[in-house]
C-alpha cells in the first residue's frame, strides 16, 4: 500500500488565512480558532462603514423681515429693524451667489406652474 503524503491527501485542506494543510472536519473552514478570527477581523476592516452624506453644513431655519425685507440665518430678529423676523423655512447658503436661500424658494420656482398669460 502506497504511503500517502499530507501534501497529496485528498482530504487535507489549506486554510484560507495562514495557507497551512489541516484535515476538516464538518463545515469546519480554517485551521484554528485563532485563524478564523484573524479572517473575521480582516473582513470586518474591508467593509466600509455606512456614512452620511454631508451637503456643506448643517440645515438652518431662515428667516426674513416683513419691514425691511432682509434674511438671516438662525437669527429671529432682525439687525436692521429690531423687528421679530417670520420663519421662511430650512434652508443654507447658495453656493453661487452667497445669499441665503430657503428650500421652499427653490420648490415654488421648479414645482408650481408658471401661470399662462
Amino acid at each position: 500500500m502506497a504511503e500517502t503524503t499530507p501534501a497529496t491527501d485528498a482530504t487535507m485542506s489549506a486554510c484560507p488565512t495562514c495557507q497551512s494543510l489541516f484535515r476538516p472536519s464538518g463545515r469546519r473552514r480554517f485551521c484554528s480558532d485563532a485563524c478564523r478570527r484573524l479572517a473575521w477581523d480582516r473582513r470586518q476592516r474591508l467593509t466600509p462603514a455606512p456614512g452620511r452624506v454631508t451637503l456643506g453644513g448643517p440645515p438652518l431655519s431662515i428667516y426674513g423681515c416683513a419691514a425691511c425685507g432682509s434674511r438671516a440665518a438662525g437669527e429671529q430678529r432682525c439687525e436692521r429693524c429690531r423687528t421679530a423676523m417670520a420663519r421662511i423655512g430650512l434652508g443654507g447658503i447658495c453656493p453661487h451667489c452667497d445669499e441665503l436661500v430657503a428650500v421652499a424658494d427653490l420648490l415654488i420656482e421648479e414645482v408650481m406652474p408658471k401661470a399662462i398669460t
